[in-house]
């Protein structure tokens, strides 16, 4: 299973009971195609948290037969699970904040970090965290963003426009920022500590977390308590959210940078990805990828 996620795409047919959507227009679909719809998280448009959640490749659905994403030259969604792109976003470019966008946006609003004065921090500097910047500054927040890599700097704060940049292997660099951040989005999946990054946060501030380690992590209870801090997690958004999300990038100019690449470049693609040789995140063109091959 080829897991073909964050897709966009124009519109070239719609079903008779269709009404948001005409022929013609541009939109997308991102990590789900099905719920329950009777659930509360349904009620509430969280349908990322229902249940009996269909992702948008490799799992059942409603018909017994399975999903298989948007790797191909024609996709086949619910009304319900897609969204509209506005005019002034690059598809390419707003492809991934289908994934990537949603899951620091989502945060962002929830644990209140979108508040004038408000000063956050954004572990990993990837397709997650350089997003997540972008959105931050976006809401007129305060960010810092924290990396293992003081090489990341410039392009932080000159490139994103991060206020600060902190080097987590910088004992004294950690020091001096303990107890001064409001809220953290941790966007790496590495296994690593989080005592650290408990310690930069205020008295009542919240560690997020949005990656997966591929071991759970070990939760110091003492650093929690001595500061009514809090742990918790968030995976991407319901529909609803997802489209104030994209209305929002659209409002502030937000995009991913990406690098467009054929379908038959995948291969190549995943090898650099495993060096972390892209900024930030590889788009496949599938459409014109197709065309090229057609006799």
């Amino acid at each position: 299973m080829v897991p073909g996620h964050e897709i966009v795409g124009v519109v070239t047919e719609v079903g008779c009971k269709v009404e948001k959507f005409k022929v013609g227009d541009k939109v997308g679909v991102g990590c789900l195609v099905g719920a329950c719809h009777s659930c509360e998280s349904c009620s509430d448009h969280l349908e990322n948290y229902c249940s009996k959640l269909i992702l948008t490749y490799n799992m059942p659905n409603h018909d017994g037969t399975r999903t298989y994403g948007g790797y191909s030259d024609t996709m086949v969604a619910p009304e319900r699970y897609v969204v509209r792109i506005p005019d002034n976003l690059p598809l390419a470019a707003v492809a991934p904040l289908l994934c990537a966008g949603i899951t620091v946006y989502s945060p962002l609003k929830y644990f209140g970090f979108t508040q004038p004065g408000t000063h956050i921090g954004i572990v990993g500097l990837g397709g997650l965290g350089h997003v997540g910047v972008k959105f931050a500054k976006a809401f007129g927040v305060k960010v810092t963003l924290i990396s293992t890599s003081p090489s990341k700097k410039k392009e932080a704060i000159g490139h994103l426009g991060a206020d600060s940049f902190l080097v987590s292997r910088d004992p004294e660099q950690m020091q001096a920022a303990l107890g001064t951040m409001d809220g953290i989005l941790d966007t790496v999946s590495a296994i690593h500590p989080l005592l650290p990054l408990l310690g930069l946060l205020k008295n009542n501030g919240k560690l997020i977390l949005l990656g997966v380690p591929e071991k759970p992590h070990e939760l110091p209870a003492f650093s929690l308590i001595t500061g009514r801090k809090t742990v918790a997690g968030s995976g991407i958004g319901g529909m609803k959210e997802t489209q104030e999300m994209l209305d929002f990038a659209a409002k502030h100019n937000v995009t991913a940078d990406i690098e467009v690449v054929p379908m038959d470049y995948v291969n190549t693609a995943l090898e650099r990805l495993a060096k972390a040789d892209v900024r930030y995140q590889f788009v496949i063109d599938i459409g014109n990828t197709l065309s090229a091959t057609k006799p």
